[in-house]
């Protein structure tokens, strides 16, 4: 008796390990084949349409990459548990592997347009439940997802071409912002094509020296050079010169921010190494960005480090741009990194200040010398009283803890009178010079005392 039992428990492991997933308990992706299969055929029959969603979290690399994976466990646990809240009896939730998801709806109505209507509450009920905080170990997180949905009726689609569909749809809702529900047409499937070819490219880019910086002038109130922003740009072979609004935000999601941020580091300082040779150019700043997830990778003080050593430059011609969204993640342990490389020289300004997560808490504890107004207070700086009030008070905190301040986005003259009257010292934007090449910005550097346009 007691081996049947013994027998029966095991059967039931291998079956559970053969069909469930380890973490969440929920099907995993053969059983969800074998349930969606089931459905075509059930939808063949009554007429009825079925919904695949798929489901992907935004961000999720960068809180396992912060807080380890045993948070980002936790995490989906809860993800697992909130999907099989809301949806019906009957319905099924999968998760195909890390930080995928997949719920299959069945028996909507027989009329394409009320089963879209059904599907679409549903998944915006899922993804408003997904949105509200977690408590995670005693950690506070808020999570996004992206959803893409697409229809079934019978076997019109294959089970590989209803899943891929689902799929196209998510990754629309991921490029159209994030955190929104998006229903799969047609031609995302040329552009998805598209996307897939890029992000092959874009993994090769770096070793087959196709990304390239240029530069971009930051003055001080005279017009005078005084430093400059590196932004980096891509040389692709067939596409030509590639935005960075482009392939940034595909290399963050694909992990490949993180060796070329640390290309930037090791290009930005070369280049300041041979411009210590230049009398013209010597005394200039170099400001580099480091995205979030650069900065959480426990080499990278040693790697800032190495290029500082191997390129021979004084460190404190290199300032890095942290964005306020680092906060989020352990400020503690970025506080640590920051002051270590600043010890050394580094100088470090948070970009893009009065759109994040800041507080004057924080702005105390960091070792920043310089904060950066976003364009988008200063585009409209002379018209909008509110934008107006919003810089006004960004350089009287910045006046009120020791630090520079410095403009970008300045497009007008009424743009720069206004952050001279109100105390800003630094500046940058098209008003004084667009990023160009090294070569270009050299030149500029080396033929004008002021950058200022003609007759200011």
């Amino acid at each position: 008796m007691q081996d049947i039992t013994m027998r029966k428990q095991s059967e039931e492991e291998i079956h559970r390990l053969a069909f469930y997933d380890a973490l969440t308990q929920l099907p995993n992706r053969r059983l969800l084949q074998e349930r969606l299969l089931q459905s075509m055929s059930l939808s063949a029959r009554s007429g009825k349409h079925g919904a695949v969603m798929f489901i992907d979290l935004d961000n999720f690399k960068t809180l396992n990459d912060t807080q380890g994976h045993d948070i980002g466990d936790l995490l989906l646990k809860e993800i697992a548990k909130r999907l099989t809240r809301n949806v019906r009896e009957g319905d099924t939730v999968a998760r195909l592997g890390g930080d995928e998801f997949v719920v299959a709806l069945e028996a909507l109505s027989s009329n394409e347009q009320e089963a879209a209507t059904q599907s679409e509450l549903i998944a915006e009920k899922i993804r408003a439940e997904l949105v509200m905080p977690y408590q995670l170990n005693g950690i506070e997180h808020q999570s996004t997802p992206s959803i893409g949905v697409t229809l079934f009726r019978g076997h019109q689609n294959s089970l590989d071409e209803v899943l891929k569909q689902a799929d196209l749809a998510m990754y629309q809702a991921k490029s159209g912002g994030r955190n929104m529900v998006c229903f799969f047409d047609p031609a995302m499937q040329v552009e998805m094509e598209l996307r897939a070819e890029l992000e092959k490219d874009l993994r090769a880019s770096v070793h087959l020296n196709q990304l390239v910086l240029y530069y971009q002038m930051q003055v001080d109130a005279s017009g005078r050079i005084v430093g400059a922003e590196a932004l980096i740009r891509w040389n692709h072979p067939r596409r030509g010169m590639v935005s960075p609004a482009q392939f940034i935000p595909l290399a963050e999601e694909i992990g490949m921010i993180i060796p070329i941020g640390d290309w930037v580091i090791e290009q930005a300082c070369a280049q300041l190494k041979r411009w210590e040779m230049d009398p013209a150019m010597r005394k200039i700043i170099l400001s580099v960005n480091v995205s979030p997830r650069q900065l959480s990778q426990p080499w990278f003080v040693e790697q800032v480090k190495e290029a500082i050593e191997k390129s021979g430059i004084r460190a404190s011609k290199l300032k890095l741009e942290l964005t306020e969204s680092f906060i989020l993640d352990d400020v503690g342990e970025a506080i640590e990194k920051m002051q270590e490389l600043r010890d050394i020289g580094i100088r470090f300004a948070m970009d893009d200040f009065g759109t994040g997560y800041s507080s004057l808490a924080y702005l105390k504890r960091l070792p920043l010398e310089q904060l950066k107004i976003d364009q988008s207070f200063v585009r409209d700086i002379a018209t909008d009283k509110s934008n107006a009030v919003m810089v006004r008070t960004i350089i009287s905190i910045a006046n009120n803890f020791g630090l520079e301040i410095i403009a970008e986005g300045v497009e007008t003259d009424d743009q720069f009178a206004f952050l001279i009257q109100y105390g800003c010292n630094r500046f940058q934007g098209y008003f004084f010079g667009k990023p160009v090449p090294v070569q270009e910005f050299e030149r500029l550097c080396r033929s004008s005392v002021s950058a200022l346009p003609a007759g200011m």
